[in-house]
């Protein structure tokens, strides 16, 4: 029983925390172009273009 003392307060903090990180992200727009990064990860970029004369 002396442990509910410590764990449900640190719960409701965490839980709180939690809320606050999600509000944050919601306010900074993390969440504003959720295809865009996707495709970002999946296209790739140009391949170098080789010079007359560059070693393989």
């Amino acid at each position: 029983m002396q442990s509910l003392i410590v764990l449900v307060p640190l719960a409701l903090a965490l839980g709180l925390l939690g809320l606050w990180a999600f509000m944050w992200s919601l306010r900074s727009g993390q969440f504003d172009d959720l295809d865009g990064a996707g495709w970002r990860a999946i296209l790739d970029d140009d391949p170098p273009v080789k010079k007359p004369g560059d070693p393989l």
